[in-house]
Formats: structure tokens, sequence, C-alpha cells
């Protein structure tokens, strides 16, 4: 037995103002106000792995707890993706096959469509992937109502924190 801890923290590069700069920004987003208006919306995606059982589970007794075999099936991955509004206490959380440009843009226009469809602005926060920019959803991703057509700027933060955007109702 060890009595050692890790702590894990994200170490920002010698010298980095812009890496300074841009988590300046995304903490500023955290402290603001709640606005109804303008809500600010965290979003984020978890690759999951599907498994299946290659053994029946023995149930639970009196005695014992339900027995699961540790060999397992692949069947295949999926991606999660969550969304939040922490300040309203609004979760979500959809699955979809991948993780692609197309997924998570139509995962935005939904958001966009439904709950938000009433909002001229939100801020999105998420984290830094090349999948998280206004120009990677393509035509069949956009969404379908000319009225969520997303505007604004994007800023982003290093990799492993987080970007903050705020979007655009067109009315």
């Amino acid at each position: 037995m060890t009595k050692r801890k890790i702590e894990y923290w994200v170490i920002p590069p010698d010298a980095d103002g812009e890496f300074v700069a841009n988590m300046e920004e995304v903490l500023e987003t955290y402290e603001k106000a709640y606005n109804p208006d303008c809500p600010v919306v965290c979003m984020d995606e978890q690759p999951v792995q599907l498994i299946g059982e290659t053994r029946v589970p023995i149930p639970a007794t009196k005695e014992h707890p339900e027995r699961v075999d540790y060999e397992y099936e692949r069947k295949g991955t999926a991606s999660i993706f969550r969304f939040a509004e922490p300040l309203s206490g609004f979760r979500q959380a959809t699955a979809r096959p991948r993780r692609t440009k197309d997924d998570w843009a139509h995962e935005v226009a939904h958001l966009l469509d439904t709950r938000y469809a009433d909002n001229e602005r939100i801020t999105l926060v998420c984290d830094n992937l090349n999948t998280h920019t206004k120009g990677r959803s393509t035509k069949r991703s956009r969404p379908t109502r000319p009225a969520t057509t997303c505007g604004g700027s994007i800023s982003f933060t290093p990799p492993s924190t987080a970007v903050g955007s705020t979007w655009r109702n067109a009315s």
C-alpha cells in the first residue's frame, strides 16, 4: 500500500500569453451572472466503448450480489454529447454512433432549434477540438430554420481547457 498522492491539473506552457488570455476569457464567462436571455451553456463529449456480456450473469441473492464475468464482447463505440446550463439546472445527454464535425453541428443546431429557439444569443463553452467551430458544419447539418443560423465569434482556448463562443439566433 502506498500513501503517495497525485494531483492533476493543467500546467500552462511557459511564458504563453495567449494561453493566459484565453483562460481569463473562459473564467470571465463562468463568472457572469445568470441571464436567461443569453444563457451560458457548457458542452462536452465522451467517447464510450459498447460492450456485451459473454456469459449470463448470476442473479443476486441474500448471500451475495449479482455476479458478472469479467470477460466481455466488444460491440463498437459511440459518442455521448452532454449539454448543461449550470445556473439554471438544465442538462441533456444524447448518444451518436460517432463524433464528427457533422455530429457536433447537428447537436448544436438541435439545441438552438429546441430549447433555445426563442433566445437571440447563447454563450457556448466547450473543449478545444477540431470539430467545434462555426465553419465545421456542412449544408446537411446546419439548422433547418433560418431563425437559428449561428453568428457571432468563437474564442479558442488552449487544448485541454475550453472554448467560449457566443451564438446568435438571427431573426
